[in-house]
């Protein structure tokens, strides 16, 4: 149920920019990315909850960088990578024996751009694949694992200059449900 809330609340945001921003009277959608162009970009929000491993909702973060590689349609397909990780620290009833979870991930991803006819706008959906290195447990015992770790996402971002602006993104991908910035590098 939180997933399906996350998921609206993406497109909710991604429809009041396209609401409020000004549409171009041109036929072809005006995207920030095309092929060619590269873009990095960093948010923090709610960490995705790997193996059910944590006690309350996790913080995460997550760095990606990705590169438009081939026209498809209207839109734009990229490749790129991304690092981030979802914490999360709890206490027992007497407050002792603090519990801490952690899942640093390293992953591949893919997605699909579409600029619509709102200039600076970036909308997209894409999936990722990588390795999540886990660190759980109490200050008397904690337990490493690899795991393997796959996700799904939808965003927007919206610039506001021709190198930088806002993101936002939602799915399970190392963060449920993230806000941050982006920078158009090339």
């Amino acid at each position: 149920m939180t997933k399906i809330r996350i998921i609206l609340s993406a497109l909710v945001i991604g429809s009041l920019l396209t609401g409020t921003a000004k549409a171009q009277k041109s036929a072809q959608p005006i995207t920030p990315m095309k092929v060619g162009s590269t873009t990095l970009s960093l948010g923090i929000g709610v960490g995705a909850e790997y193996d059910g491993r944590y006690y309350t909702n996790p913080f995460g973060t997550k760095l990606a960088v990705e590169w438009g590689l081939w026209q498809a349609g209207p839109g734009v397909i990229t490749l790129g990578g991304e690092v981030g990780g979802s914490f999360s620290s709890a206490s027992d009833y007497d407050g002792h024996h603090d519990y801490k979870a952690r899942t640093i991930v390293t992953a591949v991803r893919s997605a699909w751009h579409y600029g619509w006819k709102v200039k600076g706008l970036d909308t997209y959906g894409g999936l990722s694949a990588g390795l999540g290195f886990e660190h759980y447990g109490y200050p008397d015992g904690y337990n490493n694992n690899v795991i393997p770790v796959f996700g799904g996402f939808v965003g927007a971002s919206y610039f506001f200059t021709p190198g930088f602006g806002v993101n936002a993104e939602a799915g399970y991908d190392i963060t449920q449900f993230q806000v941050g910035v982006i920078f158009k590098l090339k």
